[in-house]
């Protein structure tokens, strides 16, 4: 048997806060983690692999209400009813991740025609021409620097690429 962890020690091996994983429990979707005679949090490994389990279906987009809704069932041991509802809803959660999967890998292919075309629209132009670099705060959509103003407040036009 391992040793219990303290409540920051879940947090660094979780990657959630202290707040978080209170949070958690004071709302159900822990159940009440064992404490110490000085009433401190005593997290065992499976209290750990089910908040790992936990992230997995945030990480998927699952709702917290359809999170609680599981942990709830949990609770109910593994009847015949909660095995049922556990067993549903992550399948029709799975059908939602499939279709984000899709819909994703759709994208990326826009993403990667795109990426094409200005590589054969740059060979064309016989030498490499630079483009602004992309910072990942900015958004996806094509970049177009800021046109200097002229002493008339209009702007001059730049060549670029759409």
């Amino acid at each position: 048997m391992t040793t219990p962890m303290t409540i920051q020690q879940a947090a660094a091996a979780t990657g959630l806060s202290v707040h978080t994983l209170r949070y958690y429990e004071r709302i159900g979707l822990l159940d009440p983690v064992a404490r110490r005679s000085n009433a401190h949090r005593q997290f065992r490994e499976e209290d750990i692999r089910w908040i790992d389990f936990l992230l997995k279906l945030r990480r998927t987009g699952l709702p917290v209400r359809d999170m609680l809704r599981y942990a709830e069932w949990r609770r109910e041991g593994n009847t015949p009813e909660s095995v049922s509802a556990r067993k549903a809803l992550l399948e029709q959660h799975t059908q939602s991740v499939e279709q984000t999967i899709a819909a994703l890998q759709d994208n990326l292919t826009v993403l990667q025609l795109k990426i094409a075309m200005y590589s054969d629209m740059q060979a064309n132009f016989g030498a490499e021409i630079d483009l602004p670099s992309i910072h990942p705060k900015d958004s996806l959509h094509d970049h177009q620097p800021s046109a200097p103003q002229t002493d008339s407040g209009t702007s001059r036009h730049r060549n670029r690429i759409a």
